[in-house]
């Protein structure tokens, strides 16, 4: 990933003080997994292989009390840590307080997984969404859907 694409969404930050954070983490997924490209898609900024930015494996995504690293199919990471909160569908995300000091190699472990659980969800993308959506329904996350 050239600089110019971290600069250009450092440069667009809803609040300056996350820059930290954001250069931090692009430093620990960039050590963990150089093969990743890079881009800004939707405002964020999204981390795929081999460009595949439609099946990303994960992203930075900075707002005005905390920066979150998004990983786009978290439900089948392992969350030994218990940081990942739910998002949409199969969306898992760890939450970073401005003031919170990152563990790097927690981080690069969760980063580790996605990339190398990438292809086991481009290839099962139906049955882990169709899974994600059965135990959201269980626990109470979802709404019941009325199919027939």
């Amino acid at each position: 990933m050239s600089d110019s694409v971290l600069e250009e969404y450092i440069g667009r930050l809803a609040d300056p003080l996350g820059e930290p954070l954001v250069r931090e983490l692009n430093r620990i997924i960039r050590r963990t997994q150089p093969d990743l490209d890079a881009a800004i898609k939707y405002k964020i900024l999204m981390y795929g292989l081999n460009r595949d930015f439609h099946t990303w494996v994960c992203a930075i995504n900075s707002g005005r009390r905390r920066v979150s690293l998004n990983f786009l199919y978290g439900v089948m990471l392992e969350d030994a840590r218990h940081v990942l909160r739910s998002g949409s569908s199969v969306l898992m995300s760890w939450d970073f307080p401005f003031d919170e000091e990152i563990e790097q190699a927690a981080v690069a472990a969760y980063v580790a997984d996605a990339a190398a659980k990438n292809e086991d969800y481009k290839e099962n993308r139906q049955a882990v969404q169709d899974a994600a959506y059965a135990a959201a329904e269980q626990a109470g996350r979802r709404p019941g859907s009325a199919r027939s």
